[in-house]
């Protein structure tokens, strides 16, 4: 293992060779807490995957030109410019919250299971993939995405999102975001490792007085099962850009067919009783 001069494991950090076998689920950790907002990984996520520029769009709004995920921007990293009264504030008046967004690769994935093709699949790490060659553009998964991950690109009518960089997994090598993180904000490896660093920061950060830091998808009980790539925030996730409690939007849809069918068989039968009653008549 991978160990730091304070003993602390970098290969869920995103250094050294990353540790894990294909029988793990693996994902990311966001600590936005260290996040200094340097984009390093929008940067290395669009050079390794040949992501297309987003172009120098002035939004007016903070330092962000990329403003949300897209076809274009797999990762976003956001920056919330808050006014403050503490006098240790490091900027007067002000307080930054800067976060890299992501696809959250849940674990009940509403994009997945609306597919009509099957170009969204689950890989064996436990990642949501997108198979351009198979996407037929119908956006069925565009819609389904409680999070506004997944996106069509102009001009070409296909889905495009994060990939986990699969192709890094299968060669056993860190997702080039995680890598490229000089923070270590993003941190990756086995989910359920991460889960468990990411409960040791959030008591270390309570105890230091940081009372509004949170996590915010780790809870495999949560409306889409938990996410595989998740969050500690600094404020409500609402202040973020992201949904305080997302569902899956096909979470209902089985209590729902098997509704629409109970009443398809109450009408047929009422229609039946009718006839019989018309002929007995």
């Amino acid at each position: 293992m991978d160990r730091g001069s304070d003993g602390t494991d970098l290969t869920l950090q995103g250094i050294g060779t990353p540790r894990y076998d294909r029988e793990q689920r693996v994902g990311f950790f966001t600590d936005t807490s260290i996040c200094i907002g340097c984009k390093a990984c929008e940067v290395a996520c669009k050079e390794w995957n040949d992501v297309p520029a987003d172009g120098l769009n002035f939004l007016a709004r903070s330092y962000d030109n990329t403003g949300h995920l897209s076809a274009d921007t797999w990762r976003h990293v956001a920056f919330v410019e808050q006014p403050t009264t503490d006098p240790e504030s490091a900027r007067s008046g002000v307080r930054w919250l800067m976060s890299s967004d992501v696809c959250k690769h849940c674990t009940s994935a509403a994009c997945l299971e609306v597919c009509p093709t099957g170009a969204l699949f689950r890989t064996e790490f436990e990642t949501v993939v997108v198979q351009q060659d198979i996407c037929n553009g119908c956006g069925y998964c565009v819609s389904a995405c409680p999070f506004g991950v997944i996106d069509q690109r102009k001009g070409d009518g296909r889905v495009w999102k994060c990939t986990l960089c699969y192709d890094r997994l299968r060669g056993g090598q860190t997702p080039a975001c995680a890598q490229a993180c000089p923070t270590q904000s993003i941190q990756f490896g086995p989910l359920e490792q991460l889960r468990e660093r990411a409960a040791a920061r959030i008591e270390a950060l309570h105890d230091q007085g940081v009372d509004d830091a949170q996590l915010y998808g780790d809870d495999p009980g949560d409306g889409v099962g938990g996410f595989g790539a998740f969050f500690l925030l600094l404020d409500k996730p609402e202040v973020y850009g992201l949904p305080p409690d997302p569902v899956s939007t096909t979470r209902d849809l089985r209590t729902m067919f098997n509704a629409a069918t109970a009443a398809a068989f109450g009408l047929l039968g009422i229609a039946a009783a009718t006839l019989l009653g018309q002929r007995r008549g």
